[in-house]
C-alpha cells in the first residue's frame, strides 16, 4: 500500500480543532489501512512523532430524493485521530485567531 494514498483529508470542525490544541489531529483515511500504516503516512507526511492512533468506521447518512423519496444510503469512511508527542503540531490544523 502507497502511504500517499492512506491520508485522504483532514477533519476540521470544532471538536477536531479543540482536540488539536491537546496534540490530537483527525483524519479521513484509507478504509483498507490499519494503524500501524496509519502512523507511518503521518510521519512521513508531516515530520512529527506519532505517540498513538485510534480509527472508526464512520457510518454513511441516509439520504432521501426523487418524487417518492426513495432512501439511499451514502458511502461509510474511515477516521483516524492521530496523538502526537506533547509539543508538535501540524500546520493543517492552526487555528485562526
Amino acid at each position: 500500500m502507497d502511504l500517499q494514498n492512506i491520508l485522504i483529508r483532514p477533519i476540521v470542525t470544532e471538536k477536531s480543532m479543540i482536540d488539536a490544541g491537546v496534540s490530537k489531529f483527525t483524519f479521513e483515511v484509507a478504509k483498507n489501512s490499519n494503524k500501524g500504516v496509519i502512523k507511518k503516512a503521518v510521519e512521513n507526511k508531516f515530520k512529527v512523532n506519532v505517540v498513538s492512533v485510534s480509527t472508526s468506521v464512520v457510518k454513511g447518512k441516509k439520504k432521501r430524493f426523487g418524487n417518492r423519496r426513495k432512501e439511499v444510503l451514502g458511502p461509510s469512511w474511515k477516521k483516524a485521530i492521530v496523538r502526537l508527542k506533547t509539543g508538535e503540531k501540524i500546520g493543517l490544523f492552526e487555528s485562526v485567531k
